[in-house]
């Protein structure tokens, strides 16, 4: 019963990896270092986002 309010881990990556790339994007014309650091912090998340995929599929 309770099951259905579980937040869904997969989800959260999601939004956090789309979170980044968009930060990412916009620094892309203001500060190309940090823009680095975010699309880096990005991959680190998808990377995470597959790990979970795998080990559920």
């Amino acid at each position: 019963m309770f099951g259905m309010f579980k937040k869904d881990p997969a989800e959260k990556l999601r939004k956090e990896h789309a979170r980044l790339l968009s930060e990412a994007h916009r620094l892309s014309t203001v500060d190309r270092a940090r823009s680095d650091e975010m699309t880096a912090k990005a991959a680190e998340v998808e990377a995470k986002l597959m790990a979970l995929q795998d080990g559920t599929s």
